[in-house]
């Protein structure tokens, strides 16, 4: 989940990037954008960049602790919960919408 959530994250940049630029044409082109971003489609979209920011965070602790930390059985749990949590951010910022 680490590298997937990592390669959907990149390919979300360049449209973040496209975004801030707006706001450097001026402040109509901004609330233009700001306006769009209105729309449930991407409402649930920036769910979806929150979840996998959390999903992302998760694994890289999780790379981080397989690194520098020796294994145990109950690791296994800790994964699990990482993702619980996770997904617990997720529904969160959902809600908060």
């Amino acid at each position: 989940m680490h590298r997937i959530s990592g390669i959907l994250l990149t390919l979300f940049l360049p449209g973040h990037f496209i975004a801030l630029g707006s706001a450097l044409e001026g402040a109509q082109a901004f609330d233009e954008f700001l306006a769009w971003t209105e729309r449930p489609l991407v409402k649930f979209a920036e769910w979806g960049i929150v979840l996998l920011l959390a999903v992302h965070l998760g694994g890289g602790l999780r790379v981080l602790a397989l690194e520098f930390l020796p294994w145990r059985d109950w690791h296994k749990s800790l994964a699990a919960a990482a993702a619980a949590a996770a997904i617990a951010v997720g529904l969160a910022f959902a809600l908060a919408l």
